[in-house]
């Protein structure tokens, strides 16, 4: 029985994962690209990117993945993300992306803003070009800044991918879960929590021994 609950558990580690890293790859980018967006000078495209992140931040994950997987069903009669498996990570990791975009991208926004506005002057005046203070200078120092709250959401991400479940993605805790409905047992359940321990733990490490590679700012 240990070994079987085991097997199951470890397929549906093996999708959180994939939520995990698959949110990670397009929400980073995504959030620094709307951080930028946020600090433009055309007052009507900052107005209409805050409002947006606003209303993202304001309202639950769970809400904003129901709608995105049941929503263009019901909207245009065909369900554009389709049935099987796929089709639902599919959209956990659309969900998952913009949200956490969003989270992102105030703290990019806090990061690059939070690098005093003298160093930047003093690139230019050393001849550097827009893109190198970037690259050079700010970015560096706010690779610094964002790395203690950017792990927080980062293992917040974790533990949030357990709301796939809510769409039937065959997700650890759904794989947990699924052995209380089926034979009535609940210890699968705490070995599910040990799962998401050890995972947290080596993302703790991993930012622990980034903040100490990044204390030369200090």
């Amino acid at each position: 029985m240990f070994l079987s609950v085991s097997v199951q558990l470890l397929n549906g580690l093996l999708t959180t994962f994939k939520i995990f890293a698959l949110t990670l790859v397009f929400a980073l980018p995504l959030g620094l690209i709307l951080a930028f967006g946020c600090m433009s000078k055309l007052k009507p495209l900052r107005y209409i990117l805050q409002v947006f992140i606003w209303i993202v931040r304001g309202t639950p994950l769970m809400l904003q993945l129901i709608i995105i997987f049941y929503g263009p069903g019901l909207w245009l009669s065909h369900n554009i993300w389709s049935g099987n498996e796929a089709g639902r990570i599919t959209a956990t990791v659309v969900a998952f992306s913009i949200n956490y975009a969003c989270y992102f991208s105030v703290i990019f926004r806090g990061g690059i803003e939070g690098v005093p506005v003298g160093q930047k002057e003093a690139g230019e005046v050393l001849g550097m070009t827009k893109s190198q203070i970037f690259f050079k200078v700010t970015l560096l120092q706010m690779i610094k800044r964002v790395v203690p709250p950017m792990s927080n959401e980062i293992i917040t991400l974790v533990k949030d991918t357990s709301l796939a479940r809510i769409i039937a993605a065959y997700e650890l805790t759904f794989a947990g879960y699924s052995f209380m409905k089926s034979d009535g047992i609940t210890w699968p359940l705490f070995y599910t929590g040990v799962f998401y321990l050890l995972f947290v733990g080596i993302l703790t490490l991993l930012f622990n021994y980034i903040e100490k590679k990044l204390s030369y700012f200090r």
